[in-house]
């Protein structure tokens, strides 16, 4: 049985990288923590949009993909799933709902973790909040888009008695103030996949406790900038991260940083995106016509008008389409997709 031990993150001998991006972080929150206190209703709407955002880009990782237009109705109405690809989006909704509403009492404890798969594949009851029955395997994709399969290295035999280790492991760490908790969550979630505990959902699952234990911890900038949008956008980066981190892991002889610097990264992506927003959400010093074209130009992620209405809920979804089409008129940026999908983006 793999023995988990996160005493080596004491060391503090971090990359000067690694220890960089760390403190951006930190920095970045405390800026963030100020201006919610402030101005909760401009993170409700970013609250809204990162919601959506989330549900598709964690699922469509794993290939489940529907319509722009369904994946809003499924998350902001709750309209009935249509067939199985849209029955698991509408289970991520419902456990992204879930740890919203229930971080404060929900925790990494077996129960609070099959009560979520439970939730996520509440259309599949059988396999839903139970460990595997059976050995699974790893879809791996490298950084080229390669995939290959492989037998996961603990057992279906093996794998209560493992999570049950790798929760106490977490516990006990997590009551180490010589820990830093930013680095302790990504080895967790590593150590979670490499153990592969559900017949199905794994990598979503993996998603749904990063926020999870990240929100715990006081980094809730995935709650307002979907942190499983910023994973898909390079998700190529990601998956070599994971094949990286995980060599060697069924011998205890793994490197967690690769993994590490990947989650952290990712994180800083989120606590930028969210700086930058919200620098125009509410500034009243600059035209509402200059507030437009900031903030789709520096989205990270093509934006739609919608979005920009969300964002920018005191300027008239009249303005906002005129100047869009100033933009695409002058070269500035680039349309994606069609009538209702429709998204813009910076042309590069």
């Amino acid at each position: 049985m793999r023995r988990f031990d996160y005493s080596f993150l004491e060391r503090g001998l971090l990359p000067a990288g690694m220890v960089n991006v760390v403190g951006a972080i930190s920095e970045l929150r405390e800026r963030g923590n100020e201006r919610k206190n402030k101005f909760g209703g401009v993170f409700e709407r970013l609250e809204s949009i990162a919601k959506v955002q989330s549900v598709k880009g964690s699922n469509e990782i794993e290939g489940i993909v529907t319509s722009e237009q369904r994946i809003n109705e499924i998350v902001n109405q709750n309209s009935a799933p249509l067939n199985h690809d849209e029955a698991e989006i509408a289970g991520y909704r419902d456990a992204l709902s879930l740890i919203h509403e229930e971080q404060r009492v929900l925790d990494v404890q077996e129960q609070g973790i099959l009560r979520l798969h439970a939730v996520m594949l509440s259309y599949s009851p059988a396999v839903g909040g139970r460990y595997k029955e059976n050995d699974n395997m790893i879809m791996e994709v490298d950084s080229t888009g390669l995939r290959r399969v492989r037998f996961t290295p603990v057992k279906a035999s093996e794998t209560r008695e493992a999570m049950e280790q790798l929760i106490l492991a977490y516990l006990d760490a997590r009551q180490n103030y010589a820990i830093n908790q930013l680095l302790l969550i990504p080895c967790f979630i590593l150590d979670f996949l490499c153990i592969h505990p559900f017949t199905d959902g794994n990598g979503r699952m993996s998603r749904l406790l990063s926020l999870l234990l990240l929100y715990k911890n006081g980094f809730d900038a995935g709650r307002y900038i979907s942190f499983e949008e910023q994973i898909n956008c390079a998700k190529a980066s990601y998956y070599q991260a994971l094949k990286d981190s995980s060599a060697g892991w069924h011998m205890g002889k793994n490197d967690y940083f690769p993994f590490v610097e990947n989650f952290i990264t990712t994180l800083l992506f989120c606590y930028k995106e969210l700086d930058k927003r919200f620098a125009v959400v509410n500034s009243k010093k600059i035209t509402k016509r200059k507030r437009i074209e900031y903030t789709v130009l520096n989205s990270l992620l093509p934006i739609s008008k919608r979005e920009v209405c969300y964002i920018l809920p005191d300027v008239s979804p009249t303005t906002i389409e005129a100047v869009l089409a100033e933009m695409l008129k002058n070269g500035l940026i680039k349309k994606i997709g069609t009538a209702r999908n429709t998204k813009y983006s910076q042309r590069t």
